[in-house]
């Protein structure tokens, strides 16, 4: 039950004293020594400092000051099931450990996993392991260009694809990119053409002009890097049409949605599109490295030793990976895992909706199935009704469809300091953890409880 507008909030904090974090601040302290910046992923870094953790039990994340929190970062994603694993998910796992770390030859549950992946994904005859998603997305592009014979890469504004010299690229839309890195060369970028999310005349008119030389468009099913953009309808479509026009490839990035939106069909299956490619990460490894590109026989067999295209890695397929990801699978599919996160996304998020209404009319509410997140935009619609109850679906009938984030332009334009400086912090404070930043989306797990949904609403009534 929503917590009704206007009435005092009945949140106990978790955290045992706000500003209890002296061992999390030894620790960075320490960190920055032995460590660039302090973190060992720039995502992690907090304002001031990031808390670190101590263990995770169910959905809630204790850190090393003994604070507890209703966790959302949920590992960036690959939490599917929360942190406490089921005990056949647990046994299978230690039991593959026990079996030896890893072989240097081919095993049975990289093939199952594989067959498992095939068997619910429409798009995908064949699979690929890799050990990350930026190293999937990688191959997947050097899998295009070698399939096509062609160099150039479109890719959306404001998405992320790893940290790649090929991914890492900004610019105006429908030019040659330049590095938004250094250390990335020019003449990398040179080959990759940013343009905005859910505009289908920029991405008709890349192709008009360099349609012949593009190799493939590069995009999320959902922007999930620039705070969840929701496609507009026939946005995918769109995407699909124009590459197959061209000849070029149409290569979905669901290292964030794979076997998180939409079920076992991924994200894919819930927005009615069939890639050529598809890149997975996060989810199939159940909490451990695992990536993998996917997709018909006739593109994948172009990789080596089958074709000319290299791809390699030694820790591929690892056998604890792989049982992780299998079995997290096999427990989410028999358990009716995805309808749980489904009904506990949408209360959580309608909440959120009520409340933004009601506190700050301004922000919108975006996000699917078992993620979620509050963007800071600025605007204000003339009228709540007919809104979208569950999250922003860029309906054009939605009263607020002209003020709504349509790519990651408008996310960055939104009131990001307040996040990280403030609300965050605030969020914090109430006992529950969000993501640092405004860009990245919150995730529910199996783990997460109706009542850790209604705590979660109150805190944010509290808070904003």
């Amino acid at each position: 039950m929503t917590a009704l507008a206007g009435s005092e909030p009945t949140f106990f904090p978790r955290v045992e004293a706000p500003g209890m974090h002296e061992r999390s601040r030894e620790l960075y302290d320490r960190a920055l020594s032995a460590t660039p910046g302090g973190v060992n992923s720039p995502v992690r870094a907090a304002y001031p400092y990031p808390d670190f953790a101590q263990r995770g039990e169910g959905a809630h994340l204790i850190d090393v000051d003994g604070n507890r929190y209703v966790d959302y970062v949920m590992g960036y994603g690959p939490i599917l099931l929360g942190h406490t694993l089921p005990d056949e998910v647990e046994g299978a796992i230690q039991s593959q450990l026990s079996d030896g770390p890893m072989y240097g030859v081919p095993t049975e549950v990289e093939v199952e996993l594989a067959e498992f992946i095939a068997r619910h994904v429409a798009s995908v005859d064949q699979v690929r392991f890799t050990n990350t998603g930026s190293e999937a997305v990688a191959s997947a592009i050097r899998l295009a260009r070698g399939y096509t014979g062609r160099d150039t890469v479109v890719i959306m504004q404001g998405s992320y694809h790893g940290a790649l010299e090929s991914t890492l690229v900004e610019g105006a839309a429908g030019h040659p990119g330049e590095p938004s890195s250094a250390g990335v060369p020019d003449d990398f970028a040179a080959h990759t053409v940013p343009v905005p999310f859910n505009d289908e005349g920029a991405i008709r008119a890349v192709f008009e002009e360099r349609g012949d030389d593009i190799a493939a468009v590069l995009a999320e099913p959902m922007l999930g890097n620039s705070g969840i953009v929701h496609p507009v309808d026939g946005y995918l479509d769109t995407l699909r049409d124009v590459t197959d026009e061209h000849g070029a490839l149409l290569v979905l990035d669901e290292v964030m949605t794979g076997f998180r939106i939409g079920g076992l069909s991924c994200a894919q299956g819930a927005f009615g599109v069939e890639p050529d490619v598809t890149t997975f990460a996060k989810v199939i490894g159940g909490g451990f490295p695992v990536g993998a590109i996917a997709g018909p026989a006739e593109i994948m067999e172009t990789f080596a030793p089958s074709g000319d295209v290299f791809q390699a890695g030694t820790y591929s397929g690892h056998p604890v990976g792989m049982t992780a990801g299998l079995e997290t699978l096999r427990y989410a599919a028999e358990n009716d895992v995805y309808e749980q996160l489904r009904e506990l996304g949408d209360q959580l998020r309608a909440g959120l909706q009520d409340i933004c209404q009601d506190r700050a009319p301004e922000y919108t509410v975006v996000g699917r199935d078992s993620m979620f997140k509050v963007v800071f935009t600025r605007r204000a619609p003339d009228s709540f009704e007919n809104h979208c109850d569950h999250g922003c679906r860029q309906r054009e009938s939605c009263p607020r469809s002209d003020r709504c984030p349509k790519d990651g332009g408008d996310v960055g334009d939104a009131n990001t300091e307040r996040w990280e400086r403030i609300f965050f912090h605030e969020m914090r404070d109430r006992g529950v953890l969000l993501t640092p930043n405004q860009f990245e989306p919150q995730f529910l797990s199996a783990a997460h409880t109706a009542e850790d949904v209604e705590e979660t609403i109150e805190a944010y009534e509290d808070a904003l």
